[in-house]
């Protein structure tokens, strides 16, 4: 007899696509950020595409770095959260928040819960403390001080980044928790590092409501597979 292995496994698989739909999110916040990044840099740099690289690379990096990290306070909070309840209750319970974190992520990606935005103000207090070292690291003139720079705002609220902490929290792990945002990160670059490069064309792509949407009912899928893993086709099953 097989019995479903009581962590959401494909966390890593999860939360790489949460990163890679995040271009809706994306284009809005981290847009404006690379901009400010990109317009500090020299304009010889800016100008060519092969020095100019290196500085958005080293800022995702400390942007993914400071994701990691992220995760690895959530799944330390998890092990404290859960141990009052037990491991398996206090599991069960962040699962179902995580869930329905993920599904107001959805509808608010498809277009159908704004107020899902308010979510944004959780780190907002915090956000102010940091955000101003962010900016005393303008102009960022060496790859030091992109990644220091990436490190500060990758603090920046962001919802989707808190649909993905709620998922690294469910996996009962702190090591898995910081590679599930790890994963996630890793997600998001595609939609960063064409941000300068394709702007035009993911503007317009990111409004369409079909895209919107797809990605919403996707974000709804995924929540639906974290409430109810034991119908989760990737599901790992172990035996007992």
């Amino acid at each position: 007899m097989h019995h479903l292995d009581a962590a959401f496994n494909t966390s890593y698989f999860v939360a790489f696509v949460m990163g890679l739909f995040s271009t809706i999110h994306c284009l809005g916040m981290c847009g404006s950020i690379i901009g400010s990044l990109t317009l500090s840099l020299k304009k010889e740099i800016r100008d060519h595409k092969r020095r100019l690289i290196p500085f958005v690379l080293s800022y995702n990096a400390g942007r993914i770095l400071s994701y990691s990290l992220a995760g690895l306070i959530a799944g330390i909070a998890e092990q404290v959260f859960s141990s009052p309840f037990g491991s398996g209750h206090g599991h069960r319970v962040l699962q179902i928040i995580s869930s329905l974190v993920m599904l107001g992520a959805g509808l608010h990606l498809a277009g159908w819960f704004p107020r899902f935005a308010y979510i944004e103000k959780f780190g907002s207090r915090f956000w102010k403390t940091i955000e101003p070292y962010g900016r005393r690291l303008i102009p960022v003139e060496t790859l030091p001080k992109a990644f220091t720079f990436g490190m500060i705002w990758g603090w920046l609220p962001c919802g989707l980044v808190y649909t993905a902490l709620a998922l690294s929290a469910t996996t009962g792990d702190i090591v898995r928790s910081t590679f599930t945002m790890l994963a996630f990160g890793l997600g998001t670059i595609p939609a960063v590092m064409t941000v300068g490069v394709m702007t035009s064309w993911m503007v317009k792509l990111s409004n369409l409501r079909g895209f919107r949407q797809l990605a919403g009912i996707s974000f709804i899928i995924l929540a639906l597979l974290a409430a109810f893993p034991w119908i989760n086709p990737m599901a790992k099953h172990i035996n007992p």
